[in-house]
């Protein structure tokens, strides 16, 4: 009798146990929108501001190259909220002086221009370019300054010990060229570490690869990144140096006279 009642007692205390297990990890267990909100942040808000010097690679389908070297500058006004970034072209020649501004708004259409220094033409880039091509490169516009989470509803569609496993489906299709799109979001630094756009008949039209990653002022930060058009059959490869964040940049940099007048002391590097 008093042994039954013993491992009677013995084995509520375990069932008690177990069960407050699962609520704490039913408690810790983020949201597929919560993951996404974490991601954009990990992504693309490291720090107040921050600099880069980047270098692109675009090879086409016949295997011809070119190669693209410019500068990257970001502030944001609010955490997950709005930003702005400028983006200088030093290399090759017939690109050099391109600067591209954008004041970026997630609730509503960001504000974009490209300054041709060949035409001494300032060209606003509509809401409707978002997702085209960024300088003859595969990456798009919207590659560079991130799309808004609100722009999309997400699903968690698994997860395994290293990655969060989600689709993701636009608000308004008429607006964008995939169906869907699917992340691997890594569970220690949030960085989206493969992005796969498909087209209505579930065919892969478009891959984004992260294949080098460090961190930077305890920043996990992405060094290098592989953008592949299956479409056209070619690919961009990205690789980011000279990283550097909270430099305490004025927002004034971030205007239209920038375009004309790159800010030079915001634009040189600062040795590793």
């Amino acid at each position: 009798m008093i042994f039954n009642k013993n491992l009677h007692t013995f084995m509520l205390v375990v069932f008690s146990i177990s069960s407050l297990n699962v609520l704490a990890e039913t408690a810790n267990e983020l949201s597929a929108e919560q993951i996404v909100s974490k991601a954009n942040l990990s992504a693309y808000y490291a720090g107040s501001d921050g600099r880069s010097d980047a270098r692109m690679k675009i090879v086409d389908e016949q295997g011809r190259t070119q190669l693209r070297q410019f500068v990257i500058l970001r502030q944001d006004l609010s955490d997950g909220g709005d930003q702005n970034f400028l983006v200088v072209f030093s290399r090759p020649s017939d690109v050099r002086g391109t600067v591209f501004l954008v004041n970026k708004h997630p609730l509503s259409d960001d504000d974009r221009w490209l300054y041709l220094p060949g035409l001494d033409l300032v060209k606003r880039i509509s809401a409707g370019d978002k997702r085209t091509s960024f300088v003859g490169s595969h990456f798009y516009y919207e590659d560079v300054s991130g799309r808004p989470p609100e722009a999309d509803n997400h699903q968690l569609t698994g997860q395994n010990e290293q990655y969060y496993l989600l689709k993701h489906s636009p608000k308004k299709p008429d607006e964008v060229e995939f169906s869907y799109y699917t992340t691997k979001i890594d569970k220690k630094t949030f960085l989206p570490m493969e992005i796969v756009y498909f087209n209505d008949t579930n065919s892969v039209i478009r891959t984004v690869e992260v294949t080098s990653t460090k961190e930077v002022k305890g920043y996990p930060t992405v060094t290098e990144s592989k953008i592949t058009d299956h479409k056209l059959n070619g690919y961009t490869i990205m690789q980011f140096k000279f990283m550097d964040y909270d430099i305490g940049i004025p927002q004034d940099i971030f205007s239209e006279r920038s375009l004309r007048t790159p800010p030079e002391d915001w634009l040189k590097r600062k040795p590793e």
